[in-house]
């Protein structure tokens, strides 16, 4: 499986596992062995070392043994695959889910650290946080679709960028006020996709609307704080850069 996916994500024909020389190897293969490290949970060097004893699965990502890359070349190779191949992953991710009628959106600050203080003072790179936003289905908590940002955009602005590149995928969408823009509920109305979003002004109107989007499993829009946590769990509360 993760090899299909690593083959489906890039365009046309996948090209040869490895190529003496140069070329050295597709990126495919770097995205699958990087596959196979989150299933096994394991650093690049134990990976290399379990995957040396495990010539069935070498051979599925069309390499031997002999010709595995060297832990240090899966990082280096991992930093300057274009962003489109794991995001080609994700989508085809999403296929191997029967995703439920509601999907949730929320958004959070993750603490970030620079690599290098002298890079970041001398190009006066001083943020501390990366706006990250998720795309999530409540029922399966499958991620549909995830955004990072270090301008600290709007919610409603990255909720519209986030929702129409995955309205195949969505049924009725739960967010929190932050994303109350009518422009948005026009948006997905028109794809009709159902908008749980609670109004902020006051007024019977809102008051009306909040009351009926409760009754129809807003409630179910926590499931995004919950897939948060599992993730500052797994992959800690910081994202570290490298340069």
């Amino acid at each position: 499986m993760v090899v299909s996916l690593s083959k489906k994500a890039v365009a046309g024909e996948p090209a040869p596992a490895y190529r003496p020389g140069k070329e050295g190897y597709a990126d495919w293969v770097i995205l699958a062995v990087q596959g196979f490290k989150e299933y096994l949970d394991h650093d690049y060097r134990k990976l290399m070392d379990v995957l040396r004893e495990m010539p069935r699965v070498v051979e599925s990502i069309g390499l031997t043994v002999e010709t595995l890359p060297h832990f240090s070349t899966v990082c280096a190779r991992k930093q300057v695959i274009p962003m489109k191949r794991w995001r080609a992953i994700l989508d085809g991710s999403v296929e191997l889910y029967e995703l439920g009628d509601v999907q949730a959106i929320d958004a959070t600050r993750v603490d970030r650290v620079q690599a290098s203080q002298h890079y970041a003072k001398r190009t006066d790179y001083t943020f501390e946080a990366v706006k990250t936003t998720l795309l999530i289905d409540c029922e399966t908590s499958a991620i549909l679709d995830i955004h990072c940002s270090m301008k600290q955009p709007h919610d409603t602005q990255v909720g519209l960028q986030v929702l129409v590149r995955n309205l195949d995928d969505l049924t009725a969408v739960a967010a929190d006020k932050g994303y109350d823009w009518e422009a948005l509920r026009t948006r997905v109305r028109a794809e009709s996709i159902t908008p749980l979003i609670p109004q902020r002004g006051p007024g019977f109107r809102g008051w009306a609307r909040n009351l009926l989007i409760h009754d129809r499993a807003y409630n179910q829009r926590s499931n995004a704080e919950s897939v948060f946590f599992g993730l500052r769990q797994r992959y800690s509360e910081t994202l570290w850069s490298r340069m």
